[in-house]
């Protein structure tokens, strides 16, 4: 068996939080936060780096006690290689059998009883950018200075029409 067909999930620079059925992942590296849903989770959560994309499907179709096609696992894993969630994304080759992703979403919502694969993103700020507004005295270049820093700006003191932190 070839070292492609056993995916496996990336937990370097990770942090998850359960909530509700679903798989929140932050990624520190990226700044970056996804949510899986169940199925994306249980398919992540399965990548192990031993298991096949076969023995993945027979796992969570054992699970869940619902089929589980090859072609959802692929699909989840198309998605988790491009969210950058796998450890060895480079060495997966998501094999849709010559079908189309569209195709693919298509034969499986069609015959699937389990919920698509979803995984949504967003990016999240670093730290530092969440910090306050410049530091007392400064020129404060807020676009509304009446709303800087919980209304510490004052334009005593300023430039005529200008306004500094207080």
């Amino acid at each position: 068996m070839p070292p492609t067909s056993c995916p496996k999930a990336r937990r370097k620079s990770v942090i998850m939080q359960e909530l509700n059925g679903e798989l929140l992942i932050y990624d520190s590296i990226t700044h970056k936060a996804y949510c899986l849903n169940q199925t994306s989770s249980l398919i992540w959560r399965a990548c192990d780096g031993e298991s096949s994309v076969p023995e993945i499907s027979e796992n969570l179709s054992n699970q869940l006690r619902v089929p589980i096609t090859d072609d959802l696992v692929w699909l989840a894993l198309d998605q988790l290689k491009k969210d950058n969630l796998l450890e060895n994304s480079d060495d997966v080759k998501v094999d849709f059998g010559g079908l189309s992703r569209r195709e693919v979403i298509k034969k499986i919502g069609l015959a699937s009883m389990v919920a698509l694969p979803v995984i949504a993103s967003l990016v999240a700020p670093p730290a530092s950018h969440a910090a306050s507004c410049a530091p007392p005295g400064a020129a404060c270049t807020f676009p509304r200075p009446d709303l800087c820093c919980s209304n510490c700006c004052t334009s005593a003191g300023a430039p005529p029409g200008g306004s500094i932190c207080c």
